[in-house]
């Protein structure tokens, strides 16, 4: 091999090896533009997840939270401890009940039997 070819050859695989590092580079955004895209798909998919679990726990605690009472009997009987009546007998609700004494009515709103 003469001085020519040899130089022809090392030009040959110097173009070549620029051709692969362009490739390469190439290849390497497309990898780190995946990675990039998969991790906040991954954030997403969490976000998402999170949300669908405090819906269904709060989906849950309505129809049959930890005391057994709907969130809207939960109400009543935050209104009653705190002095008011919530049942309907005599046109009461909302009114004062004397001395905080308790009454059945409301109880019965608040625990009874449940429809």
């Amino acid at each position: 091999m003469d001085k020519r070819e040899l130089y022809d050859s090392f030009e040959n695989m110097e173009e070549i090896s620029r051709e692969m590092q362009a490739m390469l580079a190439s290849i390497k955004d497309e990898m780190t533009r995946i990675i990039e895209k998969n991790a906040e798909l991954e954030i997403e998919n969490q976000h998402l997840r999170e949300r669908l679990q405090e819906l269904d726990q709060k989906k849950h605690k309505d129809v049959n939270p930890e005391g057994g009472l709907s969130k809207s009997r939960k109400n009543l009987e935050k209104l009653y401890e705190e002095g008011f009546h919530v049942c309907n007998v005599d046109n009461m609700y909302g009114s004062r009940r004397i001395n905080d004494e308790p009454c059945v009515f409301c109880q019965d709103v608040i625990y009874g039997e449940r429809h």
